[in-house]
Order: structure tokens, then C-alpha cells, then sequence
């Protein structure tokens, strides 16, 4: 499916929602766009970049965006295509993707567009705010977790904090991506051509995809650290568990060892003693206790 939306006498903004690659080629032939970006356009693990044919006059943007569906309990980022071709910008959507659209529309609706990138910067800005709910999101899905933790350290629990965990892996790849593509930007030639209040927009956008970058990164160690918490934990109460079967194993001996020793057929104490099974039972218990206050002191 292709929407095209005027944004001024001049230029336009094209849509095209489509996972079919032939028709993308026939799409792009149309526009002069090189058969290359075609592949970078329908790649679900292309990274982040920045593409410029000068021969054609062709800027293409490979951006990361959020998948606002699960996938294993977890969040996921996949790219967009943004292509400026003279006074067009060109999106390249899917099923999964296509809300991105609806973003952009709202800010064609809510304010004036003056250029191709002054839309294309503002765009990404909102793009870049979209991340934010979903790392709120998951910041209280992790206090959550954190709470069921301090009451009863499950497998089901720790497995929900590795799914948390999981997705913000992505979030921290995918903002840092961000970044490192908008500071290529900056250092790109075609830079230079924009105006005043194109570059600052474009510092705009940078400045939040940095925050963005911070917010992740803060909380994938908060969550890393809870990790390394409760692993410790888990291995503390094993140490404990290890212990006291330790103990009780050597504290089972004593009996073995003293009804072994009277069991041997030979002249024994007690033996001729029709209460010597008593003596027996005595002296185990005797050793027992004082083997028990040993190894308590021991422990302690």
C-alpha cells in the first residue's frame, strides 16, 4: 500500500507499506533509487546507518524504532528506511513498523512543515519519545519482579527479570545506533546545505536520542546489578543448604560407627549385659551431642 501526503506545494511525503521486494525494486526504479537499498530496506537486523549517493542525490536513513509487540516476554527494536530524494521523503513501513506512520501524520496535522528534513528530524524526534513509555514500562515491571523476589526467590521470577533484561539489551543497542548515526549526520557533508533552524532541530533530536541512551543504559545496570544480587543469594542459601546436609551427614555417622563396633563378633564391653543395647544407644547419644557442639561452634 502507498499513501503519498502533500506537506507544501513543493514537497511530499511517500509511504510505502509492503514486505515484497520485487515491488519495492519496481518502486525504487521509479524514483532513481539504487537496487541496493532494497536489501537494506526489508533487512529485520540492518543496523543503523547513514547512506548518500551523490550521483543520484539520494540520503537514506536506516533508523531504529521500537516493535511494540512481545516477542518471548520481551521488547525488541527493528529498523525503518527514510529515504530524501530531492523534494520527497520516502518511508519504507510493514505490519509491524507501520504505526510509525501514524506518528508522522500527527505531525503533519499539528504543525506546519517548512522542509523535507525539518519533517524528517521532527520525525525522528517523536520516533526517539516513543522509546520512553516502554522503558517506564519496564522500569515497573521490574520493581514488580524485584518485590516477588524479596518474598520468595522462584525460577519463574528470576526468568521474568531475564526477560526484562533481554529487552532492554535491545533498547541500549538500538539508542545507542541512534546515536551514532545522527552524529554522522552532523559530520556529513549535506549538513552544510541545511538551514539554521534544520540544524537545530537535528541538535534537538540528538540531545534526546542521548537521553534516551542514558535512560537505557541506567536501567539495564539496575537491572543487571538485581541480577547479580539474587544469583548471590541463590548461591548463599545453596552454600547453607550444602552445609547443613554436611553436618548431617557426620552427625549419622556416630551411630554407624558405634552400633558397627558392638555389632563385631568378638568379646565386647556390655556384651554378656542384658541392658548393654542401652549402654549402646548412650554412648551414641553422648557422642552425638558432643559432636553436634563442636561443629555448631565450628559453623559459628
Amino acid at each position: 500500500m502507498i499513501t503519498h501526503t502533500p506537506l507544501t506545494n513543493d514537497i511530499k511525503w511517500i509511504n510505502i507499506q509492503t514486505e515484497d521486494k520485487s515491488e519495492l525494486k519496481r518502486f525504487y526504479e521509479h524514483y532513481e533509487i539504487d537496487e541496493e537499498i532494497v536489501d537494506y530496506s526489508l533487512d529485520e537486523n540492518e543496523r543503523a546507518h547513514l547512506d548518500y549517493d551523490q550521483r543520484t542525490n539520494t540520503f537514506v536513513l536506516i533508523f531504529n524504532v521500537t516493535n511494540p509487540q512481545k516477542i518471548d516476554n520481551h521488547y525488541e527494536t527493528i529498523p525503518m528506511t527514510f529515504i530524501v530524494k530531492d523534494n520527497i521523503l520516502l518511508t519504507v513501513t510493514n505490519e509491524i513498523n507501520h504505526y510509525v506512520s501514524d506518528i508522522m501524520m500527527k505531525q503533519v496535522t499539528s504543525e506546519e512543515v517548512e522542509s523535507i528534513f525539518q519533517f524528517l528530524f521532527g520525525s525522528l524526534f517523536m520516533i526517539i519519545d516513543s522509546f520512553f513509555p516502554y522503558i517506564e514500562e519496564m522500569d515497573r515491571d521490574r520493581k514488580i519482579i524485584n518485590n516477588k523476589l524479596k518474598e520468595k526467590t522462584t525460577k519463574q521470577n528470576l526468568l521474568l527479570l531475564s526477560d526484562l533484561e533481554t529487552g532492554i539489551i535491545y533498547f541500549v543497542s538500538a539508542s545507542k545506533q541512534n546515536v551514532v548515526l545522527l552524529e554522522q549526520v552532523k559530520a556529513h557533508q549535506i549538513f552544510r546545505l541545511l538551514t539554521e533552524s534544520e540544524k537545530e532541530r537535528l541538535d534537538d533530536v540528538l540531545i534526546e536520542a542521548r537521553q534516551l541512551v542514558e535512560m537505557t543504559q541506567l536501567s539495564s545496570q539496575i537491572l543487571q546489578q538485581l541480577s547479580g544480587t539474587y544469583n548471590n543469594v541463590l548461591n548463599n542459601n545453596l552454600n547453607d543448604t550444602m552445609k547443613i546436609l554436611t553436618v548431617l551427614s557426620i552427625l549419622l555417622t556416630v551411630p554407624t560407627i558405634i552400633t558397627g563396633f558392638f555389632g563385631m563378633n568378638m568379646p565386647l564391653p556390655f556384651e554378656h549385659n542384658i541392658f548393654g543395647w542401652m549402654f549402646t544407644i548412650g554412648i551414641s547419644v553422648l557422642l552425638w551431642f558432643t559432636l553436634s557442639f563442636i561443629l555448631r561452634r565450628l559453623m559459628k
